[in-house]
């Protein structure tokens, strides 16, 4: 069976996600925000950021709220809302994974290399 479309996002969409969660933004106020949060970890070009608005919209996870110019706002939709909340599940799973193993490791007495590499 095939993945569904946007089934599991890229950190740069998740994060777009999340700068519309509060109220509509513009794709420079999207762009800010994630520079921010992220303390400039995750920064939008042009290119990836309005890729990623544009497949979005196609997608119905956001919505076009305003035009000025080229200004264009985005607000996000209840089923961008429902995708966000999704994602956040699908991390916590991941990270709850990650912690299992860890205390599986503790207790093994494995010691994980910066490599990835187990040593015993």
């Amino acid at each position: 069976m095939g993945r569904k479309t946007l089934e599991t996002l890229t950190e740069s969409m998740f994060y777009v996600l999340m700068a519309l969660l509060h109220r509509p933004r513009c794709g420079t106020e999207i762009s800010d925000f994630v520079s921010a949060i992220t303390q400039n970890r995750v920064r939008l070009g042009p290119g990836t950021l309005y890729t990623i608005l544009a497949k979005f919209e196609e997608e119905r996870l956001i919505r076009e709220t305003a035009v000025e110019g080229r200004k264009r706002t985005y607000a996000l939709t209840d089923t961008g809302l429902e995708r966000y909340q999704e994602e956040i599940a699908r991390l916590r799973s991941c990270l709850a994974d990650a912690e299992q193993e860890a205390r599986r490791d503790e207790q093994d007495g494995t010691q994980v290399l910066p490599g990835g590499c187990p040593q015993f």
